[in-house]
């Protein structure tokens, strides 16, 4: 569930940038002998404000296409067009910056408006490989075995060697009752796997809560959709009914979803104001911050059950990514919560969506999250402040040595230093 803002904007500039392959400004004889050869072609001059690169080079390749390659005519000049902007945006480097063509943008406006059917589970880019962040609760994919860091080698007979994340997905995903085969090599392994599903239509949990019968109230959080922010404040009810001041959230598998939730959730635990993310532009616009609005939960209509007092774990694990990170970057910076399990995803940036024309779209990251005392989530992750692996017992599968260390922690409070 990539974290974007989509705006609906189209200027001509944009897409004669693009048309141009975005090499930069051409002005002697060369380049109008080259592209004054191709017909058929509109939008060709290069915009003033492109410089230090020659333009000759890409028209000369166009051409050289059409002179060399055999069946070059029977290829559309817009689908040439499509590619060149795709090599463009992969020249960023970025797995999380693509460029759409109309089958992929119809595509992935279905995707985003939930109308599809798959497997369930979150990928990313980890490392260069194409990596599984986390299988969604009751899924085709958790029901198959599917963990948290297992890479993604293949999908049916395709390699994922330097895929895009949205070409992964658009293979993964497919009609009901249809069956994907992904190569799969579990972390730890050294040999990889066939393990096949059948697609099935993905309803994305939420959240549960459980009170313990040594007093602590767990709320697990398994994604933060629209419905998230309602759905903890129900959850926080319930905590202050309990009447316990020992709370554990869950936010391992937790791949992420809307910032809005994520800062309405963070802003429970944090007094008014208290920076919960920072987006930086990498200098192209200023710093934006935002910041904790101050919830409280009031019980006997004096005493806030999420004061200082309160004892508060969060467990996290390399399936917890974007919003989870926030949530956790801040309420560890913040020194609100104490962090157990393993180091995060690091999916720390932010993508925008923009029209390049009536049915294609460019997805570009535009900014990288910081916690509130500065540090980067992309890549890195958040490292937790006990970290404890996660061994998997063969003779009690239902054991949990991460969930087991952080009830011990509450049970004992160490404080937060």
């Amino acid at each position: 569930m990539n974290d974007f803002l989509k705006t609906r904007y189209f200027a001509g500039g944009t897409f004669i940038v693009l048309l141009a392959f975005g090499i930069g400004i051409y002005t002697g004889l060369n380049y109008k002998t080259e592209v004054e050869k191709i017909s058929g072609l509109s939008n060709k001059e290069v915009p003033a404000n492109i410089s230090e690169a020659d333009f000759s080079t890409f028209w000369k390749a166009w051409n050289t296409i059409d002179e060399k390659y055999p069946g070059a005519s029977s290829i559309n000049n817009q689908a040439r067009l499509h590619g060149a902007i795709s090599g463009l945006m992969s020249s960023l480097d970025d797995p999380y910056s693509v460029f759409f063509d109309p089958e992929e943008t119809k595509s992935f406006e279905e995707q985003i408006s939930g109308n599809f059917s798959g497997v369930g589970m979150e990928v990313g880019i980890k490392d260069d490989i194409l990596t599984v962040i986390a299988p969604l609760k009751n899924t085709p994919a958790e029901r198959a075995g599917i963990k948290s860091g297992d890479k993604i080698l293949e999908i049916d007979d395709t390699s994922t060697s330097d895929i895009s994340v949205e070409k992964a997905i658009n293979l993964i995903r497919g009609e009901k009752g249809t069956e994907v085969t992904l190569t799969i090599l579990h972390s730890g392994d050294q040999k990889s796997q066939e393990i096949k599903i059948i697609r099935d239509t993905i309803n994305i949990p939420t959240l549960d809560t459980e009170l313990r019968e040594d007093g602590v109230f767990v709320i697990r959080l398994y994604s933060f959709s629209a419905t998230s922010a309602n759905l903890f404040k129900e959850a926080l009810r319930e905590f202050a009914l309990a009447k316990t001041d020992k709370l554990l959230l869950d936010l391992r598998g937790n791949p992420g979803g809307y910032l809005d939730s994520a800062v309405y959730i963070s802003s429970w635990f944090l007094p008014e104001g208290k920076i919960v993310v920072s987006e930086d532009y990498g200098g192209n616009q200023e710093e934006e911050v935002f910041r904790s609005k101050g919830y409280e939960i009031i019980r006997n209509k004096t005493e806030n059950v999420l004061s200082d007092k309160l004892k508060f774990v969060i467990l996290i694990d390399s399936g917890s990514a974007s919003a989870s990170e926030i949530v956790a970057g801040a309420l560890q910076d913040h020194k609100r919560a104490i962090l157990v399990g393993e180091q995060s995803f690091g999916k720390g940036s932010v993508q925008q969506v923009v029209d390049m024309t009536d049915d294609t779209i460019l997805k570009i990251t535009i900014a990288k999250w910081l916690t509130p005392n500065g540090n980067t989530i992309a890549e890195k992750g958040l490292t937790p402040d006990y970290v404890v692996e996660y061994v998997k017992d063969e003779k009690d599968p239902k054991k949990d040595n991460q969930l087991n260390k952080a009830i011990q922690l509450l049970n004992n409070w160490p404080g937060i230093k």
